[in-house]
C-alpha cells in the first residue's frame, strides 16, 4: 500500500512548508534529489520537449499522471479544457488549489471519457510499468481517443545507463528489458513502497503501437537520450 510520499511533498511545498526534495533512487543508480520547487515549474522553464507537447495540445485534453499540475495549468490558462487525472491523493489536492478546473484521482485504466489530446509527460511510458503491461495500456488509450485525436508522450532509451567506461555493454540479458526498473522514492525520512517503472526506446514503442493498431511518429528528440512521440 502507497504512503503517497509524493503527494505529502507536493502539498507540503503548496502549503508553505517547504524544507526537504523527493529523494529517489532506481536498481540501477545511485540516489538523487528530486527538487519540489521543478515540479511546480513554469512553461519558461520546462525542457523542449514538453514545450513542444503542450504547444500541440488541442481539443478536449487529459492530462495522465498531471503531479503538481504544471501542464494542465498552462493549458487551462491558454482558455483549453483540460482533465488532470492521477493516482496520487496529495497530487490531486495541489491541482484543485492550484486552480485546476477539473482535476480527478483515478487510475488511467479506469478512465471513461474521450479526448482529442492525451498528455503523458516527464517519461509518460513509466506508468505502463513493465514491457508486458504495454499493450494493455496503449489499447486502453486509444479506446479513450475521439477520431483525429492523439496521445503526446515522452520517454527515453536509457541503455546507455548500462554502458561500462569503454562504451561496452553489461547488460544481463536474463534481467528482460533494460527498460523495466524498480523506483524508489522517500521523504522526509520515510520510504515509499518500491515500484515498477518503464522507460522505452522509440524503436520498442513504435513496434508496441503497430500490434495494435496505432500509429506512431517522432516528433523530437530531447538533450539527452529522450524523445517526443506522437501517437494517432
Amino acid at each position: 500500500m502507497t504512503k503517497d510520499l509524493f503527494g505529502k511533498a507536493l502539498l507540503d511545498y503548496q502549503n508553505g512548508k517547504y524544507s526537504e526534495d523527493i529523494i529517489t533512487s532506481t536498481n540501477i543508480s545511485d540516489e538523487d534529489t528530486l527538487p519540489l520547487p521543478y515540479l511546480f515549474r513554469k512553461y519558461t522553464e520546462m525542457p523542449k520537449l514538453e514545450q513542444k507537447a503542450l504547444q500541440l495540445s488541442k481539443g478536449h485534453i487529459l492530462d495522465v499522471g498531471c503531479g503538481a499540475a504544471s501542464h494542465a495549468l498552462w493549458l487551462q490558462e491558454k482558455g483549453l479544457n483540460v482533465k488532470a487525472i492521477d493516482n496520487s491523493k496529495g497530487a490531486i489536492e495541489v491541482a484543485l488549489k492550484r486552480g485546476i478546473i477539473n482535476a480527478k484521482r483515478i487510475p488511467l485504466l479506469e478512465e471513461t471519457e474521450t479526448f482529442d489530446t492525451i498528455l503523458l509527460l516527464m517519461n509518460g511510458t513509466g506508468i505502463f510499468q513493465e514491457l508486458s503491461q504495454v499493450s494493455t495500456y496503449l489499447k486502453h488509450l486509444k479506446s479513450l481517443l475521439k477520431s483525429e485525436g492523439q496521445i503526446l508522450i515522452d520517454s527515453s532509451d536509457i541503455s546507455y545507463m548500462y554502458e561500462d567506461e569503454d562504451g561496452g555493454m553489461w547488460l544481463d540479458l536474463n534481467q528482460g528489458y533494460p527498460g523495466e526498473l524498480d523506483y524508489f522514492l522517500s521523504y522526509k525520512g520515510e520510504k515509499e513502497a518500491p515500484m515498477k517503472w518503464l522507460y522505452l526506446d522509440f524503436e520498442t514503442l513504435k513496434t508496441a503501437c503497430l500490434t495494435v493498431g496505432l500509429k506512431c511518429e517522432k516528433i523530437m528528440d530531447g538533450a539527452h537520450f529522450d524523445y517526443l512521440a506522437k501517437l494517432y
